[in-house]
């Protein structure tokens, strides 16, 4: 096997979980193939670098080896090496950090636990922890 489908790699590799979304990935322009957008149908060969964004990082992946029947989560690094930069898994870290606060436009409104969280880190806290007694009565 020299050859394969973009889309069916990505999919037996794990990186999407149905061949369907690795497909709408290409079709959105998400999918890179050594820095060259790519259509669904584009045939990869090994030592391909696969750059594949998912907002807000962008994954890149060496490919190793060719299959087009779904592999187990074990045997995914005999196909594939990861060479995604640091810097992408910060962006990733500070998104997690301060995905409450940044919300981006069109996503509708925000969930419950989404709307306390960012009730907590909104409102003013009032400290109570005078340590004298006021006297009223006198």
């Amino acid at each position: 096997m020299n050859e394969v489908r973009i889309d069916k790699w990505m999919w037996a590799v794990r990186i999407f979980k149905t061949r369907t979304i690795a497909v709408e990935a290409c079709k959105k322009n998400r999918v890179m193939v050594n820095d060259t957008v790519v259509k669904p149908s584009r045939m990869i060969k090994t030592g391909d670098v696969v750059q594949v964004r998912k907002p807000p990082v962008t994954y890149s992946f060496k490919v190793i080896d060719l299959t087009v029947n779904r592999v187990g989560a074990k045997l995914v690094p005999d196909f594939l090496e990861n060479i995604t930069p640091p810097e992408q898994y910060e962006l990733l870290e500070l998104q997690k950090i301060s995905g409450f606060v940044d919300r981006a436009r069109g996503t509708g409104r925000p969930t419950k636990k989404e709307r306390r969280d960012l009730d907590t880190f909104s409102d003013p806290t009032y400290v109570d922890d005078f340590d004298f007694d006021f006297d009223f009565d006198s």
